[in-house]
């Protein structure tokens, strides 16, 4: 699973869907563990979402502190209620004003797919 420590999200008829994360890393790690592989019946519509874990991991903020996944799933939902060409310019916009002049602490990664 690509999206190892973080879920993937699946936005059907405005209902949030997860696919647990498993906990491992891609790198190297002491942990043997075959990655678990799913099989998605996807529908007409769907929106599927794969990330890393930088944008929840910014500082920022009116106390300088990290965004936080359950605040990044909030801002993805809102974003998945938009046309996919409008969502970048959302995560965006978003990310920028919850970073506002602090330096970006990690690389970013953000793909949504729509069916």
């Amino acid at each position: 699973c690509a999206c190892a420590n973080n879920p993937i999200y699946i936005v059907r008829n405005k209902e949030l869907l997860e696919i647990p994360a498993q906990k491992r890393t891609v790198g190297y790690c002491d942990n043997n563990e075959p990655f678990i592989n799913y099989t998605l019946e996807l529908q007409k519509n769907d929106t599927i979402y794969f990330f890393t874990d930088g944008y929840a991991d910014q500082f920022g903020g009116p106390k300088g502190k990290k965004l936080y996944k359950k605040n990044f799933y909030k801002i993805l939902e809102e974003a998945a209620k938009w046309p996919i060409e409008h969502q970048k310019f959302i995560l965006e916009k978003k990310f920028n004003e919850w970073k506002n002049n602090l330096e970006q602490v990690d690389d970013i990664l953000v793909i949504g797919i729509k069916v």
